[in-house]
């Protein structure tokens, strides 16, 4: 059996989707880019099997990843969606994550390992639970409503911002729970 590949880039954004065409990349490697951004998807059934570069599914009226590609080797971009759950996201994120701007209630399901940095502020967050393991970049997670760090990453590579939550948190009760590399914003 022999797997189909697309050497480039799969741009998709700004067609005024309501789907992905099935069928045509469910089973494809896209070795670059893949963007489906700026459309009115519902659903992310129909996106490549793996894409080597970035992957932007931002403003859309997304409520869930399910059906969302597995492997992504650079950034994951899905903010200002109306997510309200991170099942079906990527195992694990080259760069950054960025789930910002959305409904999220809960971090279960997002990417056990992100390379960059992981945003999930302006959510409705009330613990960092489901957070990845380890974050090789900045933790943004400010303008949730946590009243607990349970469930934050083991490690952040840089730096962790937790402001204007429903509990204001010390750096110490952050660096507690986290091995923060660098600076800590409360």
């Amino acid at each position: 059996m022999s797997k189909k590949f697309i050497k480039g880039d799969v741009d998709l954004s700004n067609l005024h989707l309501k789907q992905l065409p099935v069928g045509l990349l469910n089973d494809v490697h896209v070795g670059g880019y893949f963007v489906c951004s700026n459309n009115n998807l519902t659903s992310l059934v129909g996106v490549p099997k793996t894409v080597g570069g970035n992957f932007s599914c931002y403003n859309n009226k997304l409520t869930s990843l399910e059906g969302s590609t597995k492997t992504v080797g650079g950034y994951f971009v899905c903010y200002n969606n109306r997510l309200t759950s991170l099942e079906g996201a990527p195992n694990s994120v080259g760069s950054h994550f960025w789930c910002n701007n959305n409904k999220l209630t809960s971090l279960e399901g997002a990417p056990k390992t992100v390379g960059g940095g992981f945003s999930c502020h302006n959510n409705n967050l009330t613990s960092l639970a489901g957070s990845p393991n380890s974050v090789g970049g900045d933790f943004w997670c400010n303008n949730n409503n946590l009243t607990s760090l349970v469930g934050a990453p083991k490690t952040v590579g840089g730096d962790f911002i937790c402001r204007n939550n429903a509990v204001k948190f010390t750096e110490a009760q952050v660096r507690a729970v986290c091995k923060v590399k660098g600076r800590v914003y409360v």
